[in-house]
């Protein structure tokens, strides 16, 4: 097996809010999988490296934006398990001048030298990503490839997923993890004990999300969507949840990330202030990952002249 099957370490911690009585939750460290194919995209890699390489591919294909930790991670698993890879990235400015735009991109830097080939394409071209006429040309262009998609989220990737939960976590009563494309909180829904509820928070603004999760799950009881931690829109962040994310770093030593982690354990914090969350439940926050995009935030804040994320490089 390419990547084996691995059981994360749970953290118990407890933070205090300024103001407020302490909050004792505990973390599952998904993210000290593997240093550059970590937490959820470790789970959903897992089971597509090993249809490829059962199908014989020698190259991985897929899509991401200019940051994103998907596309990092493919790289790094091809690179490490001898596939070539190639991303679709989105965004054909970036194209313009690659030796300024991976000089400024951590996380283009981070594929290139992993060996990833880039194909940088308009936005509105990046929209049809999903069509027969698209895919068709990226095969007359590149030849035979095993296709992953944006986000690495399809039946495989779930699979993976379901077994981010262990023998050891059915004394939790709620799984709290963040969302992106869904393929990860669909895996824990198939994998719940009866008892078990998950509330998933959305890392992006939008109401497709549930048709999404109900495309991969078997059942619509058992899981919530909480849609007000989002910040406004997919890595969209402000001064309070920078503000935020170095607190927790500095009181639970736990580093988080801006897109995914920190709106889920700010939203997780503030549900316990406001009384939404009932004492005396148990709670097992999914750590998933995405701490490579720190950087290339870091410098988005810079540029506008706001407080930046604390790191254990600082």
């Amino acid at each position: 097996m390419i990547l084996p099957l691995q059981n994360s370490k749970n953290q118990r911690l407890v933070y205090t809010p300024k103001g407020y009585e302490p909050i004792e939750l505990w973390i599952k460290r998904e993210d000290l999988l593997h240093p550059h194919i970590s937490g959820n995209k470790y789970r959903k890699l897992r089971y597509n490296l090993e249809a490829a390489k059962k199908q014989n591919y020698d190259t991985l294909l897929t899509f991401g934006g200019a940051y994103s930790n998907h596309i990092a991670a493919t790289a790094a698993a091809g690179n490490e398990f001898g596939f070539k890879t190639i991303g679709i990235i989105r965004g054909d400015e970036l194209a313009k001048d690659l030796i300024s735009t991976l000089r400024k991109n951590p996380t283009l830097s981070l594929a290139h030298k992993h060996g990833m080939k880039f194909k940088f394409i308009d936005r509105k071209s990046y929209r049809l990503k999903h069509t027969k006429e698209f895919k068709d040309q990226l095969y007359k262009e590149f030849g035979s490839f095993y296709l992953v998609p944006e986000g690495g989220t399809n039946k495989l990737a779930v699979k993976g997923c379901e077994e981010i939960l262990g023998e050891n976590d059915t004394k939790f009563d709620y799984i709290c993890c963040a969302i992106g494309t869904g393929g990860t909180i669909s895996g824990i829904i198939n994998s719940l004990k009866s008892h078990q509820k998950v509330l998933g928070f959305p890392a992006l603004n939008g109401d497709f999300l549930s048709s999404e999760i109900e495309k991969y799950v078997y059942t619509k009881d058992n899981w919530q969507l909480q849609k007000a931690y989002h910040f406004g829109g997919f890595a969209k962040i402000n001064e309070e949840l920078v503000k935020f994310i170095n607190d927790f770093k500095n009181q639970t030593t736990i580093q988080l990330d801006p897109i995914y982690t920190g709106k889920m354990l700010f939203g997780i914090v503030d549900m316990k202030k406001k009384g939404n969350l009932k004492e005396g439940v148990k709670i097992l926050a999914i750590h998933s990952g995405g701490l490579q995009g720190i950087d290339g935030m870091n410098q988005r804040l810079i540029s506008k002249n706001l407080p930046t994320i604390i790191t254990n490089h600082d």
